[in-house]
């Protein structure tokens, strides 16, 4: 396996990817891939495309609510949505466009959700911020409030997918479908590969928009 091509740039046609492209989708309740080298990336391309997905469905919206005590990575724009200060302080001024909230705190959410709101990122399990179980009916509640302001639900699975709840991604030990997801870590089991996946109705990248 180590002399084939297991991760190179999108540039180029791999069987490989294409393999785990097919299994991924076989396996979710998403669509479409699109592969990137680390978790940090991976969000930033769910990002891209929650952006992108506000300007077409949401009048333009570009602001996305995450949850504090959450790690979504430590590119500049990813410590702005990752909501610890402590990263947050050495790297000020932060990047715009993302409000940080008490995690498990619907109201909270619901308050900060205004008409500049594209997406709301969480994950499932907080790992980072001390293995907070998210309580009965806030996943739930993210979806239908979600579907109700036609905003993106991100599931951040870079910490929690493939298996560590017990099934192959998070949100199917809670019953509750995003509309992306963001992988890596246990995805490459030590190979610098990462991943977001959507599902069509929210497919709205088209080439050229993001690379690898």
């Amino acid at each position: 396996q180590a002399e084939k091509i297991i991760q190179t740039s999108n540039q180029f046609y791999s069987i490989p990817q294409l393999e785990l492209a097919e299994a991924l989708v076989e396996n979710s309740d998403l669509d479409k891939v699109f592969f990137a080298n680390s978790g940090a990336e991976a969000n930033e391309g769910a990002v891209k495309l929650a952006r992108k997905y506000g300007r077409l469905h949401r009048n333009g919206a570009q602001s996305v609510i995450t949850v504090l005590n959450s790690f979504h990575g430590r590119t500049q724009t990813m410590i702005a949505a990752t909501g610890q200060p402590h990263y947050q302080e050495a790297w000020k001024p932060l990047a715009p466009g993302f409000t940080n909230v008490p995690y498990n705190d619907f109201d909270a959410m619901k308050a900060a959700t205004t008409d500049e709101t594209c997406a709301i990122m969480v994950e499932v399990l907080q790992g980072e911020g001390g293995v907070n179980v998210p309580t009965e009916g806030y996943l739930k509640g993210l979806r239908e409030w979600c579907d109700e302001k036609n905003i993106l639900l991100i599931f951040d699975e870079i910490q929690t997918g493939m298996g560590r709840l017990g099934t192959l991604f998070g949100y199917q030990s809670f019953g509750v479908v995003p509309d992306v997801m963001t992988l890596a870590k246990g995805l490459g089991n030590g190979v610098p590969v990462a991943a977001f996946i959507c599902k069509e109705s929210c497919n709205v990248l088209e080439p050229g928009d993001h690379g690898s």
